[in-house]
């Protein structure tokens, strides 16, 4: 149950701060954004707030922000469509009931003669007595079908009517935010356990190895091998890995006493290539220090950044199969085996997560975030749009594609996390 309530924070948390990009950037746009959505499927729970509706979905694989212009709730008013019009306080259309319904005492019914619902917002039509009249619209009028409201979205308030800029940080802000949760996961990590010092300081001396043989405990700082002074854990094994099976001079300090050891590094019989190890574990000392831990977090986020792509290439290159892509499963068995290490190893994979969210969506692939900065790059470059019905079509092929390549990555996980 721990692992669940875990996924489910953590793989909510990356969604929320990814669509929360979207949503904040499309609302500086001024964009009317109708739906902010975590999860999909059906509604478990909705709320809405001023002109968005806030909900919870019950499959907690995703979500969305749905942006006027870029969903299905498109307001077409056809000639000779009978309609009922609440008017507010100056004259203004403030409701338009599509149906006859005469649930308002003060409803005015009108037959469509014509309509401009985006730009100038006003619908001429006839009324009861038969006078042709025109009706201006509000901005925030609302249509009403069936009992279903929708918000009136004049055409400067779609996502298309925005400038390609304003167009391209709407959609690269997802991404951009799980760089940002990422950096701030870290950072709270820093100031919670500490910045890794990377002293070579030996955390434990493994018996009967050449390190205990010679003397040398736990706590043991290392501070120079063959005369060279010894600043960093990672310097002391590049020394250690080359040099097996020849005698190197240790200079170590304990309880602020210098000592001197001589240890002949064996040869490592769990690696391929011919390293020297001596017998030591290590743990880095931690440190608390306000400061530094934004700087600890950005050097992660950069970190995993790097090591991400790096494995990217190595997919791209071959040196990778598919068989090494994980998909909601394979995420959600990682998490149960990263938890059972403590929180603050499952806030470092929290934080890789949320990094490799980001790079994944932009990648440019039809459907993903990437792939829609592409068109916007290729429209900035020609000056005007690519033709939207063959962007749809493209965008189309790459959902099915993309759904294909999760069907085959869930079946892989489960063959091999349950047979």
């Amino acid at each position: 149950m721990e692992t669940v309530i875990s996924f489910i924070i953590i793989f909510g948390a990356l969604v929320f701060f990814h669509e929360f990009g979207h949503f904040l950037f499309a609302k500086r746009a001024g964009i009317l954004v109708r739906e902010f959505a975590i999860g999909m499927g059906p509604k478990i729970l909705g709320i809405t707030k001023g002109e968005t509706l806030y909900t919870l979905r019950l499959l907690p694989i995703g979500g969305y922000v749905r942006m006027a212009g870029e969903d299905m709730d498109t307001i077409q008013l056809q000639a000779g469509h009978r309609i009922g019009i609440l008017l507010n306080k100056d004259g203004l259309a403030k409701k338009i009931i599509m149906n006859q319904k005469n649930v308002y005492p003060e409803i005015l019914f009108l037959e469509v003669e014509e309509a401009d619902l985006e730009k100038e917002l006003w619908i001429k039509g006839y009324d009861e007595e038969e006078k042709l009249v025109r009706i201006d619209v509000a901005r925030d009028a609302v249509v009403e079908e069936n009992g279903r409201e929708v918000i009136l979205a004049p055409y400067d308030r779609q996502f298309d009517s925005k400038t390609v800029g304003k167009r391209f940080m709407t959609i690269f802000a997802g991404p951009l935010f799980n760089f940002i949760l990422a950096f701030l996961i870290f950072t709270a990590l820093g100031m919670m356990q500490g910045i890794p010092t990377f002293e070579p300081v030996i955390t434990e001396v493994t018996e009967e190895s050449p390190a205990a043989e010679a003397g040398m405990q736990n706590g043991d700082l290392v501070t120079a091998i063959e005369g060279k002074a010894i600043a960093t854990w990672d310097e002391l094994v590049a020394s250690v890995q080359n040099n097996a099976g020849n005698p190197l001079a240790f200079e170590v300090e304990r309880d602020g006493k210098p000592l001197d050891f001589t240890i002949t590094p064996e040869v490592s019989e769990q690696s391929a290539e011919e390293v020297g190890v001596i017998g030591v574990l290590y743990q880095s000392p931690m440190e608390k220090d306000f400061l530094g831990s934004f700087a600890y977090g950005a050097e992660q986020t950069i970190f995993w950044f790097k090591e991400i792509f790096r494995l990217l290439g190595m997919l791209v290159t071959g040196q990778f199969t598919i068989d090494a892509l994980s998909g909601p499963v394979g995420i959600y068995k990682t998490t149960e085996e990263v938890a059972q290490y403590g929180f603050f190893t499952l806030m470092s994979w929290a934080g890789m997560l949320s990094i490799n969210l980001g790079i994944m969506n932009l990648l440019p692939l039809p459907a993903l975030d990437g792939g829609r900065l592409m068109f916007f790059i290729v429209e900035a470059i020609r000056g005007k749009p690519v033709d939207r019905q063959k962007e749809g079509m493209v965008h189309f092929v790459g959902i099915m594609l993309l759904m294909l390549l999760m069907l085959v990555v869930t079946w892989n996980d489960i063959q091999k996390y349950f047979f």
